[in-house]
């Protein structure tokens, strides 16, 4: 069928607003015409990615509702609405361990923007391949081809269009907390950068009793957006002084993958204290030894939560208003997806999520 698609065909260029002949599903996939699809950090990535195949659709927050199911798919039907997340293969060691999100298969089914076959779903108006499988879906598009792996359903009566950040961003912020680093009552957690992954921390971190939440940021409007969602205190990232006001924390948390805030993350950590580690591409991180002893560290992926059993809880905790994900979002037309991506990059916007006008 044909689709338009914001698709980007080289690193330094804008997207583009294309038709493109997209593939009916194959075994095991799912058809989904796009109602939103959240515009994320790990999209912009793919700039500084050119390795990566070109031309490219992104979008890796996708909600919509199912429209035509392929061969095998027995969850899913026309009519269903569902939340789109990472993909997994569903039967290595990790996979079976309820552990999805550090599957063998995770950078192949997730990065390359193709099939496992190496095939493409899509191509353009010259019969050019084009890559469509960014995270399982490539949302940024009236339709997408998923897998069945990677949908979660969701009730018809929630606000669809607006869904698609739990399935990445919001998930991951919030997964960390509740799951990965298991945040306990009357603890201590500071969170170190505050776009939509460190806000949904923060809110988390309420939901999960923390006695002190410190949010950490250079954006005075998400430091004050911070202090609304549940935040007991909000620092200035360029603060000289940030070290000293941070004091002693049972847990960190750092989004911004910037390797001297890691460093000052680890130093706010007391004795038994844990570091979570989410951003991307900032370089080697060099830490002294006696610096975390008797602290861990780890890198998490998605947060470790399972989509199909977290982002209802997410839902849940929304509709009894104290997971306010909503306000971080900002909706934007498909086909300026340009200017979501600028205001994302400059602090404008905390969360774009992109409509298509289908």
């Amino acid at each position: 069928m044909q689709i338009q698609a914001a698709v980007l065909r080289h690193p330094d260029k804008p997207f583009v607003l294309e038709d493109v002949e997209l593939d009916d599903p194959g075994p095991g996939e799912v058809l989904v015409r796009i109602a939103g699809a959240g515009l994320c950090h790990t999209d912009l990535m793919y700039r500084s990615l050119p390795e990566l195949p070109m031309p490219m659709i992104l979008g890796h927050e996708g909600s919509g509702v199912v429209e035509a199911a392929g061969p095998g798919v027995r969850r899913f039907a026309p009519g269903d609405h569902v939340v789109m997340s990472y993909d997994s293969c569903g039967h290595c060691p990790q996979c079976l361990a309820a552990a999805p999100c550090y599957c063998d298969e995770f950078i192949g089914r997730n990065f390359s923007g193709m099939r496992q076959d190496f095939s493409s779903a899509a191509r353009d108006t010259a019969g050019s391949p084009v890559a469509a499988r960014w995270f399982g879906q490539s949302s940024f598009a009236t339709h997408a081809l998923a897998t069945e792996r990677n949908l979660v359903a969701v009730d018809t009566s929630l606000p669809i269009e607006t869904l698609g950040p739990l399935g990445c961003g919001v998930q991951t912020g919030a997964g960390s907390v509740l799951l990965a680093l298991g945040v306990r009552p009357a603890s201590t957690i500071a969170i170190f950068g505050t776009g939509a992954v460190g806000l949904s921390a923060v809110m988390a971190a309420r939901v999960a009793g923390a006695s002190e939440i410190i949010a950490v940021d250079l954006h005075t409007s998400r430091r004050d957006l911070a202090l609304e969602l549940g935040a007991a205190r909000a620092l200035d990232g360029a603060d000289p002084d940030l070290a000293a006001a941070l004091g002693q924390a049972d847990y960190v948390l750092d989004t911004t993958g910037v390797p001297g805030v890691i460093a000052t993350a680890v130093r706010a950590l007391r004795p038994g204290g844990s570091c979570g580690l989410l951003g991307v591409g900032g370089g080697p991180i060099t830490l002294e030894p006696e610096g975390f002893a008797g602290r861990s560290i780890r890198y998490i992926f998605e947060g470790e939560a399972v989509p199909q059993a977290f982002i209802p809880t997410l839902i849940r905790l929304w509709r009894e208003g104290r997971f306010p994900f909503d306000r971080l979002i900002k909706t934007y037309p498909l086909s300026p997806a340009n200017e979501a991506e600028r205001d994302s990059a400059s602090g404008g916007c905390v969360k774009p999520v992109l409509l298509p006008e289908t």
